[in-house]
């Protein structure tokens, strides 16, 4: 498939597994050398309809034994299974939790005892943190030294309350993460050229990023009340502001509203749609 992507950005690889999952990776990550990580795609699952096919979503109206499999493929391309995984439950909050042995399943294969969690991290070797998107911005956090990583989700809510940031100092309080030693990425989400919002939102972003000389890289006006937002680099500023050094993150290269038939995209599909999942793991 001919991938719509933008130029500039070092490329996400795209890898297609024995199994028949197709997923992304950051190279930048991978080096570290320290996580297995991936970005679902559409494809390798076998959901059908609006869900084709590699939907990761339990509250969509999808068949259960459905996400089950496509959950078990995932799991195998990570050389894990799903008693593994822990799953957020994001709400567009900027809560964050640390995970620990005890977590291990909740999401997939048992229920979640915990609510409104847009952000996971941990210390704990061989769990899969898992969180979820259509649209919104997945946020990577990789620490090499402290060996501790984390994975957050975040919408326009979530970047102006910095759940970037947040996730960061989070890490440092539970584990000694030193921004400084951070590998990030900014994951597969929509693109400014997709994604416009009203003023509204755009007051939001004012409070949020009060220099003024930062708002031309952050939105643009299209017609009166209606803008074009940039979430990819609104992330990547919340990251630097997190200490972590510029040359250290990753911003993707592929919008999911471009890229509907390989993406899911809430926008594309005016909400008729599965969800992509974000996974990471220490090895």
């Amino acid at each position: 498939m001919e991938l719509n992507r933008k130029e500039g950005r070092e490329a996400l690889a795209v890898h297609t597994a024995e199994n028949g999952v197709t997923y992304l990776t950051f190279p930048g990550l991978e080096r570290t050398g320290v996580v297995r990580h991936l970005f679902s795609t559409r494809e390798g699952g076998v959901s059908e309809g609006i869900y084709r096919s590699m939907n990761l979503s339990y509250a969509r109206g999808d068949e259960k034994e459905a996400v089950d499999e496509n959950y078990r493929r995932i799991a195998e391309v990570l050389g894990s299974s799903a008693e593994d995984m822990v799953c957020s439950d994001q709400t567009h909050t900027d809560h964050i939790r640390l995970v620990t042995e005890k977590d291990r399943g909740k999401g997939v294969i048992k229920p979640k005892d915990y609510t409104e969690v847009d952000g996971l991290i941990t210390q704990e070797k061989g769990i899969v943190l898992c969180t979820f998107f259509a649209d919104c911005v997945p946020l990577f956090f990789v620490d090499p030294v402290r060996r501790a990583i984390g994975l957050s989700h975040s919408g326009w809510r979530g970047t102006v309350q910095k759940i970037g940031r947040k996730t960061v100092e989070k890490m440092r309080e539970a584990f000694g993460t030193e921004p400084e030693d951070v590998r990030a990425a900014i994951g597969p989400s929509i693109c400014q050229d997709c994604y416009e919002v009203s003023e509204d939102v755009i007051e939001e972003f004012r409070r949020a990023f009060p220099e003024e000389r930062m708002w031309d890289s952050l939105f643009y006006r299209t017609k009166p009340g209606k803008y074009q937002l940039n979430l990819w680099e609104a992330n990547r500023l919340v990251m630097l502001e997190a200490g972590i050094p510029a040359e250290q993150i990753e911003v993707t290269d592929i919008c999911t509203c471009c890229n509907p038939d390989f993406l899911f995209s809430h926008r594309a599909s005016h909400g008729r749609r599965g969800n992509l999942g974000a996974f990471m793991k220490l090895v």
